[in-house]
């Protein structure tokens, strides 16, 4: 910390301009020699990861907070929360975070320069402030300068440009708008506009915005891009005024996630991992070879067979990035260095988020572009436009088709669903069959780090089938409103069977089957959930 180098800024969200100024006099009083920040405060979170991996030499800031609602939200409506990022750009791991916790227990006095005056952030520029000093630099140029190393935008360019190409980046009110912008418009060269709602709002749009201040790309929230692909929320597809554009994204507050759509289909998040890693060697990134690959244990199992087939490792994790995190610095002689390097590496989560080992976060416009750049491939070599919906059904005849829901029972009592999940995490149905399905196994995930040996228990019930159906049950939040259940369900279909049915359709029976084990309605009083994604 002393002289050292901080990173501060956040996805504009309520109190980030008031946050920034505290932490910066605050950072000074404790013996912080440099505080870097993006213009306007301004940083996604995925680019925090790469400022501190990538500034000047690299590896220059011991650290960052990234003032972000998407993050251990706080405040009487959950929007304000804080994150630290630590010297390799990735999020702060437990043992760190717990003690911290303990420290804020003990806290009687903190320092801060109150009689700094508070600094101006809306352009580039560097304060002197005796020993200290501010630097305020482009927020967009770190991340799109590593981007440019990932992907070839000349070739995803000429793709752009081709007639019956049209994009549409929604970025709803969120930090992701000037990278958006700067990004899809500027340098890949796509229609002005084709950046929507594209300038960060401290509400995200507020309840007045079709998506009602809830920056979530979803089926269920990014209701204004959906509409505009000619879809429902339940993935319908609708009538449009004119036709929908060749390909669809959209991003979240603190843009680390994403959502991929073209015209009138929907890519889920599982298949969207699944296929980048399948079709990675398109990538420039990835021109010597993937090693590793791994998803979030309730994510589909569709990427474990294109691992399968790849020859490389796949692995299963608990929710959460900082698990990846481990296996992206596998054998770095600094954190691991007796470990197996697993990089070049891709991973995901169901939860829409989707990245590389380029930085330590879920990088939502890292999986644009490789969708763009995958596209742009396929398209240059058959000599047409290649779509998303294309690469999909491609996809779906070689290696099968993992159907998957995710239902979500938001602001359940809490006590109850607890209830509810130690009965399940005492049955033992192996063997048994419910409704003509017969059950494989069940358990209480459980995952030993193969990098720092940590184990991480209690992850989720698991309900696995003969037939390669999964049912996973996962509690998660806290606070006085309650719980949220997330039911997930997957259902998987051969290469030579039936691979254009409606997800949601498909998975209806193992919802029923799920209801009959779990008496979800009997504990929580719902009959239906707030949330399918």
């Amino acid at each position: 910390v002393e002289g050292g180098t901080l990173v501060v800024s956040g996805d504009g969200r309520y109190w980030n301009d008031k946050a920034i100024q505290i932490i910066i006099k605050m950072a000074f009083a404790n013996g912080v020699g440099r505080v870097w920040c993006g213009t306007d405060g301004l940083l996604s979170t995925p680019a925090t990861s790469a400022v501190i991996r990538c500034r000047e030499a690299g590896f220059q800031p011991f650290g960052g907070f990234i003032c972000s609602a998407s993050h251990n939200p706080g405040g009487p409506d959950d929007d304000f929360g804080i994150k630290y990022n630590c010297e390799n750009g990735g999020p702060a791991p437990e043992k760190m975070t717990d003690l911290m916790v303990a420290w804020t227990a003990k806290i009687e006095e903190f320092k801060i320069c109150s009689g700094l005056p508070d600094v101006g952030l809306n352009v580039p520029i560097t304060y002197k402030l005796g020993s200290k000093t501010v630097e305020v630099f482009d927020s967009v140029e770190d991340h799109l300068a590593l981007l440019k190393k990932c992907f070839d935008f000349e070739q995803i360019k000429k793709m752009v440009a081709m007639p019956d190409f049209s994009i549409v980046y929604d970025s709803m009110s969120g930090v992701q708008g000037p990278y958006a912008r700067r990004i899809v418009e500027k340098e890949l060269g796509a229609a002005l506009g084709s950046a929507t709602n594209a300038d960060p709002r401290e509400d995200f749009g507020g309840k007045d915005s079709p998506w009602h201040g809830h920056a979530d790309p979803n089926l269920t929230y990014a209701v204004e891009l959906v509409k505009t692909m000619g879809l429902d929320k339940g993935g319908n597809k609708i009538a449009t005024e004119k036709p929908p554009p060749a390909f669809g994204a959209a991003a979240d507050g603190d843009a680390d996630r994403n959502m991929i759509l073209s015209s009138q289909f929907f890519v889920s998040p599982s298949d969207s991992l699944a296929m980048i890693v399948a079709n990675a060697s398109l990538i420039p990134q990835f021109k010597d070879g993937l090693k590793g690959c791994a998803r979030s244990m309730p994510t589909s199992g569709a990427v474990d067979l294109v691992a399968q087939k790849l020859g490389i490792e796949c692995f299963e994790t608990p929710t959460g990035w900082k698990f990846f995190g481990n296996l992206m610095d596998s054998g770095n002689p600094t954190y691991f260095p007796d470990t197996k390097v697993y990089t070049p590496f891709i991973c995901g989560e169901e939860s829409f988020g989707t990245g590389a080992d380029h930085v330590r976060e879920k990088d939502g416009m890292w999986a644009v572009l490789a969708w763009l750049q995958i596209l742009a491939a396929k398209s240059e070599a058959a000599g047409k436009l290649v779509t998303v919906e294309d690469v999909a059904k491609e996809h779906w005849k070689e290696f099968g088709r993992n159907y998957y829901a995710r239902y979500d029972y938001e602001g359940v009592d809490k006590p109850k669903a607890e209830e509810m999940m130690k009965k399940m995490s005492e049955m033992s149905i192996g063997g048994t069959a419910v409704q003509g399905m017969k059950i494989k196994c069940n358990d209480v995930f459980e995952y030993k780090d193969p990098v720092d040996g940590s184990v991480s228990k209690n992850q989720g019930i698991r309900i696995i089938f003969e037939d390669g159906s999964r049912i996973i049950f996962r509690l998660s939040g806290t606070g006085v409103a309650g719980a949220t259940i997330r039911l997930y369900l997957e259902k998987y279909e051969s290469a030579s069977g039936d691979l254009l049915k409606h997800q949601f359709e498909v998975v209806k029976p193992l919802a029923a089957i799920a209801l009959e084990i779990s008496k979800l309605q009997e504990f929580t009083g719902r009959d239906a959930p707030t949330v399918i994604t």
